[in-house]
């Protein structure tokens, strides 16, 4: 009698499968991997060097004094929500609509998209200009091209939710709460170091958001639906690994980063005693900040500012104010509620990329008018 081999087609692939599932988050695709990294480093020198120009003004401020500290981050502030942070809000759309553009080799439109960002950028300049300096002499721009004219209202349907610099604007008042705590030039101060420190690293990560962004349009615009997928799995444990990094050289050097702020012990000690709670606020923050990446990659601006505003404004702003002023734990308390807020954007922003439909993304060509494609 003979004896058929027993059946490997049940159990044994579903334990395959498993298998696979457990290794996911440790293999990597080099290729991908090597590629996002040759991509990012350019950007992470240049937003690095960038925000170092104003960080160095702040930390010599901080010598000379708690109030000065304070007076100087909060000026800072003020120019980076209202400038750095509305012009990368502006130039958002642009990585959505050129990167799926490129994708799908509609090249003649990446000239189209480009002066219609520079037309909604400039005009949104002038009125900061007018507001920071009260200018009476406009420069006023003119664009004949009426294909850049048709360009401009698909450009600011991916614009308008990125202009609003939500998660700025909740950092900046977590300073001005600081203000009103006692003992108040001193928490000011360490708010402060936390704000520009959490800053600096996010310039890092931001590094990484717009490789992905990138990599997840143009895979989108060709079609590649599973290499944007792979794009955001690979850099997600390339951000993690970085935020790890950064957490443990923050770990064991948080004395001698807090010394460049200022030379008060009590605050270097207090910025001691806040190293903990800004460890885990970086690992929320560089999660975000990559999945906020795909989020413009695949045009999806709006489900990413109604993210920002819940998180920020309806849970963390509230749980902040609550524990530092009515649980008494002030500074502490600022940024465990600002931590409620990443890890609510976190979460949520990790949801929609997970469960969204990505075979269902509006992609700009459908939206573009076909004489503009000639």
């Amino acid at each position: 009698m003979s004896h058929a081999p027993p059946s490997s087609s049940g159990g044994d692939g579903v334990e395959i499968e498993k298998n696979k599932k457990r290794k996911w988050w440790w293999s990597i695709d080099m290729e991908e991997a090597k590629e996002q990294v040759l991509f990012s480093v350019p950007m992470i020198i240049t937003n690095v060097s960038y925000y170092l120009i104003t960080l160095i003004s702040v930390m010599f401020a901080g010598h000379l004094g708690d109030l000065e500290l304070s007076s100087s981050t909060l000026a800072n502030s003020w120019a980076a929500v209202t400038g750095l942070a509305l012009v990368t809000g502006l130039s958002g759309s642009l990585e959505t609509l050129c990167g799926q553009g490129y994708g799908a080799k509609l090249y003649r439109m990446l000239g189209i998209y480009l002066q219609s960002a520079i037309i909604t950028s400039t005009f949104f300049s002038i009125i900061v200009a007018i507001l920071w300096f009260y200018s009476e002499h406009i420069l006023i721009l003119l664009q004949q091209d009426p294909q850049v004219s048709k360009m401009v209202a698909l450009y600011l349907k991916y614009l308008i939710p990125g202009i609003f610099a939500l998660e700025y604007w909740a950092f900046e008042i977590l300073v001005l709460l600081a203000g009103l705590m006692p003992n108040s030039e001193s928490r000011t101060s360490l708010i402060a170091m936390c704000v520009n420190t959490e800053a600096v690293v996010f310039m890092i990560t931001y590094g990484f958001s717009a490789a992905v962004s990138t990599r997840v349009s143009n895979e989108i615009g060709a079609g590649n639906i599973d290499k944007a997928k792979n794009s955001v799995a690979v850099t997600l444990k390339l951000s993690v690994l970085l935020a790890l990094t950064v957490v443990l050289a923050l770990a064991f050097c948080h004395n001698i980063w807090a010394s460049f702020f200022s030379s008060s012990p009590s605050i270097i000690r207090e910025f001691s005693h806040m190293t903990p709670l800004l460890t885990v606020s970086i690992l929320f923050d560089s999660a975000q900040g990559v999945l906020s990446g795909v989020s413009r990659g695949c045009g999806w601006q709006n489900l990413a500012a109604w993210t920002n505003l819940g998180a920020f404004y309806i849970i963390g702003m509230p749980l902040s104010i609550l524990f530092a002023f009515k649980f008494g734990l002030y500074a502490k308390g600022l940024w465990l509620g600002l931590i409620c807020g990443l890890f609510c954007q976190a979460s949520t922003l990790l949801v929609i990329t997970l469960r969204k439909k990505w075979g269902n993304l509006d992609l700009p060509m459908e939206n573009t008018p076909n004489d503009a494609l000639v």
